[in-house]
């Protein structure tokens, strides 16, 4: 009776044998249940596109690449960026094509240097390029998957520039010739103002999309441009009509350039040639002045009498000439 009374009853710890067995059962299947989820979660996989940050009880460990890689549960925590997806902004408040029709104009409205507005629409492509600096700079963990503070950074970066650097130039100069360079000056300033940060985002490429006159005065800027055009017009035609003379000109003045110098050069032979002629005739006068003065005489004589056709002769003895002129209409035969 003793005995009895010492052993423990069965059915007051635990009932039924079969009992204990379901219960050693079920341990074994949660302790099993357990090591699986474990495990589980002791894997992650980087896609091609990606890098992840590991976190080591929230202090940085490294950065994986793409493929399969092992963590510590409830230990690591496995932050996963995309750092080959280009992004696009449209700005200058973030719009998307969802809001390109219903954006208000005064919104896009800029000061340009010499006091006028112009509406400035552009766009941004970025992505990023340290994943490691982007989770630490500009990490949400209410967003752990979107982007929306760093793009908030973004907007704000580009809107500083572009008002600056729109501010900087005139209002023609904005909506002409100076577009491009005002694209390249945004696209490197709002980077450096990115790399200031530190923020891990590389800025692709910066387009201007719509850059025009306010609504209010666009008919007056349109019939500024058109004057500009017909101004551009007239100038080019008359740049075309100078091309085609000046070379006419010039061909013609190098024309009468070399007539000159060939006259020149003519006349100062031939009176080289009388000088020499006349140096000779005055030699000979020196050696010989009766005999040259009377070659002379008959060398004058014969030029001026070659061109008479009617002569008379006279002897030099005849003191009065008059009888014997024929000074009758009709006298000379």
């Amino acid at each position: 009776m003793n005995e009895r009374r010492r052993r423990p009853d069965r059915r007051q710890i635990g009932g039924h044998p079969e009992t204990g067995y379901l219960l050693g059962m079920a341990t074994v299947v949660l302790g099993f249940l357990a090591v699986v989820y474990v495990l589980s979660q002791g894997f992650y996989t980087v896609q091609e596109n990606q890098n992840a940050i590991v976190l080591r009880f929230g202090k940085y460990l490294a950065t994986t690449s793409p493929g399969f890689h092992l963590c510590i549960p409830f230990v690591d925590e496995v932050i996963k960026v995309n750092v080959t997806e280009e992004r696009r902004l449209r700005l200058p408040f973030g719009i998307g094509p969802e809001r390109e029709g219903s954006v208000n104009e005064e919104e896009t409205l800029m000061l340009t240097g010499d006091l006028n507005a112009a509406s400035v629409e552009w766009s941004v492509q970025w992505k990023i390029s340290d994943p490691k600096a982007k989770v630490f700079r500009f990490y949400d963990p209410r967003d752990p998957a979107g982007d929306g503070y760093i793009e908030a950074v973004i907007v704000m970066a580009a809107r500083m520039v572009m008002n600056r650097l729109v501010g900087d130039y005139s209002i023609d100069e904005v909506l002409t010739e100076k577009r491009s360079e005002i694209r390249i000056k945004a696209r490197d300033a709002t980077q450096e103002i990115l790399d200031r940060y530190q923020s891990g985002i590389m800025i692709m490429d910066l387009q201007m999309q719509r850059v025009r006159p306010p609504d209010k005065v666009r008919p007056a800027f349109d019939a500024v441009n058109s004057s500009i055009q017909e101004r551009d017009r007239l100038e080019n035609e008359a740049n075309r009509e100078r091309n085609k003379l000046i070379p006419e000109a010039n061909a013609e003045r190098d024309k009468k350039i070399r007539e000159a110098e060939g006259y020149a050069a003519r006349r100062k032979a031939e009176v080289q040639g009388e000088i020499d002629a006349l140096k000779a005739k005055f030699e000979a006068y020196q050696a010989a002045p009766d005999i040259t003065r009377k070659r002379l005489y008959l060398e004058t004589m014969e030029k001026v009498l070659s061109n008479v056709d009617d002569k008379v002769i006279l002897d030099s003895g005849v003191g009065n000439v008059l009888p014997l002129l024929p000074l009758g209409e009709g006298g000379a035969q």
